[in-house]
């Protein structure tokens, strides 16, 4: 099994849900908008961008995070599910109005983020949306862990978490249009002790 599974796999098999709540992060589309999760995880997004009447794909390279995407209430029959490789999507190109990368790009090695991202680029139509979440290099877990490449760190439990920076962010998707990239601070309190959560969010257009 790929060593950069095997976190997931585990994880979602012995812990379940890891994300809870739903996600903040969507776009404005219209109803029918084709759009893709890289990166679905447990299914979190998907409640909201049914409600928004999306005709939705959802992919993760995690077959136990499929398995439990696929247990979200009421997405039997309205949900396109997929076990695939960001770095190597099973679409056509141009088939995309958006896609929604949040914390997916920050969990690859760096060589397969340039791969996701001109990927991502391939299977957006022209005028489609990227909207992207990944953590800042300022945030609170940045450092932790064993470095096993620039910035990038290996928990314990196996999975490899890369802090980007806002220049950074640009960089990996130069061949989208500017768009809004900012990066987004607040603190979480953990015994009484408060600690820098960041995140950089990006809303980009495929020219």
């Amino acid at each position: 099994m790929n060593p950069l599974l095997t976190g997931w796999e585990e994880g979602y098999a012995t812990r379940g849900h890891l994300w809870g709540g739903q996600s903040d992060i969507l776009p404005p589309l219209a109803p029918g908008s084709r759009v893709l999760e890289l990166g679905c995880g447990n299914g979190r997004s998907i409640p909201g961008m049914l409600s928004r009447e999306w005709q939705v794909c959802a992919l993760d390279f995690s077959r136990q995070a499929i398995l439990l995407s696929r247990d979200v209430p009421g997405t039997a029959s309205r949900v396109t599910w997929i076990i695939g490789d960001g770095c190597a999507l099973p679409f056509q190109n141009a088939v995309f109005d958006a896609v929604v990368a949040s914390h997916i790009f920050g969990h690859l090695p760096a060589a397969s983020r340039s791969e996701a991202a001109n990927e991502v680029w391939r299977v957006l139509k022209t005028g489609g949306r990227l909207v992207f979440r990944a953590f800042a290099r300022d945030d609170m877990r940045s450092g932790k862990g064993e470095e096993v490449e620039d910035h990038t760190y290996r928990r314990g439990d196996g999975i490899h978490t890369h802090y980007f920076t806002e220049d950074e962010v640009k960089r990996l998707f130069n061949r989208f249009s500017p768009g809004s990239i900012r990066t987004r601070r607040w603190t979480q309190r953990i015994r009484g002790i408060g600690h820098t959560r960041s995140v950089i969010e990006a809303d980009l257009l495929c020219i």
